[in-house]
C-alpha cells in the first residue's frame, strides 16, 4: 500500500509535500519530520496543487464551508462561492451539498478550485439513500465514492450510545445541533446499534491510506449557545475523538480533531482550547466559536472575535461564519465577508502564538507617510481600503488637522537632532 505522510515522516523521509512546507511555514525540517510523525502537524494535499500544512508552528488556516441544501439548490451560486472563496485567501473549502445532483456540483468545486477539499460524507448518504434505508454498506460506500472524486479530508462523526444518553433530559438550551452528528446518531437510534464510523474504523482508514486522505473527527457535541456549558456529554467526546486520533496516527493516517465549536463564552475559551491540547496535540479545528448569541445578522463579526481568542490560545484551522450564519445559506458577497473576518482573526491570533508581523509594520510606514496605495496592497483586503482612501494627503477624517501631518516636522527634526 502507498505510504502516506506519517509514514515517510516515521522513516525520517522528507517528502515533496514536507519541503514545501518547510519553505512556505518556516519550520525547520527536523521539526516537520517530527510534528508530521507524532500528527501535530498535518500536511492536506490535493493532486497538482500547493500543500496545505495545518497545525504546530503553522499559520492559522482558515476553512470556508459551501453548498447546496435542500431548501436551495443554486449549483451557480455555490461555484461562484468557490471562486470568492479562493480569490480572498481561504486555505480550505468544504462541500457541504445537500442538494441537487451531489457529485456534479462537487465536480464543479473542483475545477474551480486549486485548494484542499472536505467533505462530510454521511450528507450525500443519507439524501441518496434516506435516512430509513441507508445500511453501513452504504455509509462506507460514499466514503470510498468521494474519496475517489478525490477530496483532500473526510469530517466523520463519532459520537456514541453512552454520550447520547448522557444528553437526553439533560439541561441544555439547543440540545444537539451538529446536522451530520444528528444523522449519525439518528441511524444508530434506528438500528440500535453503536457508531459505525468506530465499528468499522480500521476498515475507513483502508480507504482513507489509499489516497492519503485526512481523517477530521466532528464535534457532534458542541454547544448550541452560550448558556450551554461544557457538560459531561463534550468530555466523554473529547476523549473518544482524543482517542480515535491517536489510534489512527498508529496506522498512519494524518488526523484534526474538531472541538470547541458553535457558541462558547469567552471566558471560557482559553482554557476550552488548553483542555482539547492536554487530551492531544493533534491540529484543533473550530467552528468559530461564537461568544454571544445576539450578533444575529453579524455572527461572522461575533465568531472573528471568538476565533482570534481561539487561535491565539492554540487553535490551528478555523471554520468560518458568514452574516448569514443561523438565517439562510450565504451569497457569494456574504461568503467574501466573512471570510475576511476570519482571515483578520487569524492574524490575530498568529500574533499572539508567534509575535507581531513585519506586514503591521510595513503598513504602519507607509501610513504615516500617506502612502494610501501602499496601504492597500498590504492589507488583508487591498479591494476595500482602496475604494475608501484619497488619492494623497490626509484622509477626510482629520483634513488639514491630521495629527501625523501637524507633528510631522517637529518629529522628525528631533530625529534629525539626535
Amino acid at each position: 500500500m502507498k505510504k502516506t505522510q506519517v509514514d515517510h515522516a516515521k522513516d525520517g523521509t522528507l517528502t515533496a509535500e514536507m519541503k514545501e512546507v518547510v519553505r512556505v511555514e518556516g519550520i525547520e525540517e527536523e521539526l516537520v519530520l517530527e510534528r508530521v510523525a507524532n500528527g501535530s502537524l498535518v500536511i492536506m494535499t490535493r493532486t497538482g496543487c500547493p500543500p496545505v500544512a495545518i497545525g504546530k508552528g503553522a499559520t492559522t488556516k482558515i476553512n470556508v464551508n459551501m453548498g447546496t441544501s435542500s431548501a436551495a439548490i443554486d449549483p451557480g451560486s455555490e461555484i461562484e462561492k468557490v471562486i470568492v472563496a479562493q480569490k480572498y485567501g481561504a486555505s480550505t473549502i468544504t462541500d457541504l451539498s445537500m442538494g441537487g445532483d451531489i457529485s456534479a456540483i462537487r465536480k464543479m468545486v473542483f475545477e474551480n478550485t486549486g485548494l484542499p477539499v472536505t467533505t462530510v460524507p454521511i450528507y450525500q448518504t443519507i439524501v441518496e439513500c434516506g435516512m430509513d434505508n441507508v445500511t453501513i454498506d452504504d455509509i462506507l460506500s460514499y466514503i470510498q465514492k468521494q474519496i475517489d472524486e478525490g477530496v483532500s479530508s473526510v469530517l466523520l462523526h463519532c459520537v456514541e450510545r453512552r454520550m447520547l444518553e448522557k444528553l437526553k433530559g439533560s439541561a441544555r438550551v439547543m440540545g444537539m445541533v451538529s446536522k451530520g452528528g444528528s444523522f449519525t446518531s439518528t441511524f444508530m437510534l434506528l438500528n440500535d446499534c453503536e457508531n459505525p464510523f468506530t465499528e468499522h474504523f480500521d476498515e475507513i482508514i483502508g480507504i482513507l491510506k489509499e489516497k492519503d486522505v485526512v481523517l477530521s473527527l466532528g464535534n457532534t457535541m458542541r454547544s448550541g449557545c452560550v448558556h450551554d456549558i461544557r457538560d459531561s456529554a463534550q468530555l466523554m467526546e473529547i476523549e473518544t475523538n482524543a482517542s480515535l486520533a491517536k489510534r489512527a496516527n498508529e496506522m498512519g493516517i494524518q488526523v484534526i480533531i474538531n472541538g470547541m465549536g458553535g457558541h462558547i463564552r469567552a471566558s471560557d475559551i482559553p482554557d476550552s482550547v488548553r483542555l482539547y491540547k492536554e487530551k492531544a496535540d493533534f491540529p484543533l479545528f473550530v467552528a468559530g466559536p461564537l461568544p454571544t448569541d445576539l450578533a444575529v445578522g453579524y455572527d461572522h463579526i461575533a465568531g472573528a472575535v471568538g476565533a482570534s481568542m481561539a487561535s491565539g490560545a492554540g487553535a490551528d484551522y478555523l471554520c468560518y461564519i458568514t452574516p448569514a450564519e443561523h438565517l439562510s445559506l450565504p451569497n457569494p458577497q456574504q461568503v467574501r465577508e466573512g471570510l475576511i473576518a476570519f482571515r483578520i482573526a487569524a492574524h490575530i491570533g498568529d500574533s499572539m502564538k508567534y509575535g507581531l508581523n513585519d506586514s503591521d509594520l510595513m503598513l504602519a510606514k507607509r501610513r504615516a507617510s500617506f502612502d494610501w496605495k501602499g496601504q492597500a496592497q498590504v492589507a488583508i483586503d487591498p479591494e476595500r481600503p482602496a475604494q475608501m482612501c484619497p488619492e494623497e494627503g490626509p484622509c477626510s477624517m482629520c483634513g488639514d488637522y491630521c495629527a501625523i501631518k501637524i507633528m510631522k516636522d517637529y518629529l522628525e527634526g528631533d530625529n534629525n537632532a539626535q
